[in-house]
């Protein structure tokens, strides 16, 4: 496995002491940008690292909410503001499904995993004595997500959680081409899983 560097981030308030009890949250990825889109994967990463260390807390599935809400969390109409979710709640569709979904805290996470360098070469052949790679590669990548948590029943935001990571893989090959990845988007996702896990459990 390749070497990771990882540096979390976090400036939370009005913290839950007693946990969120029967009320829900959704983890939402931002897409707006033009050049990125945070991953539907890295989401539901983040998601599952939660609920699996602490099941009572009961997050809605990111397809499923923004299918039961559209055309509202598309990116083109998303909110981006706390404030813009007085604009939301004035539609009474909007505001009814809200209220069934026993939602209390939505996270907005933006960013993304991108791959910084590469270098090397391998070379692939094959000859009498069969098929066989020589060579040797190399690649970073880099991981930079910022999660913003919205009380909904307040319509504030109540903290930032930052994780940014990175790493060198390495390729090499001697007759048959050894990946050695470094986790990078994994250790962001138990990065801001952890953070998160902290903020909404009372067990934790």
């Amino acid at each position: 496995m390749g070497c990771v560097t990882s540096t979390v981030d976090e400036m939370v308030f009005n913290e839950p002491i007693e946990g969120i009890g029967d009320s829900t949250v959704v983890i939402l990825g931002r897409r707006h940008a033009s050049d990125y889109e945070t991953e539907f994967d890295f989401i539901e990463c983040i998601a599952d690292h939660v609920v699996a260390r602490d099941s009572s807390i009961e997050i809605i599935d990111e397809i499923e909410f923004i299918n039961t809400l559209y055309p509202w969390f598309e990116p083109r109409t998303a909110p981006l503001r706390p404030a813009d979710i007085d604009r939301l709640v004035q539609q009474e569709p909007v505001a009814q499904q809200l209220a069934n979904l026993k939602l209390e805290y939505m996270i907005w996470v933006d960013g993304s995993t991108v791959q910084t360098n590469s270098a090397g070469s391998m070379t692939c052949g094959v000859g009498p004595g069969g098929a066989g790679c020589f060579g040797f590669g190399t690649w970073g990548n880099a991981s930079d997500y910022e999660a913003t948590i919205w009380d909904f029943t307040d319509k504030a935001e109540v903290g930032r959680l930052n994780a940014s990571t990175s790493g060198q893989s390495y390729m090499p090959a001697v007759v048959v081409p050894i990946p050695i990845i470094a986790p990078v988007q994994g250790t962001a996702c138990d990065g801001l899983g952890d953070q998160l896990l902290q903020f909404l459990s009372s067990e934790h």
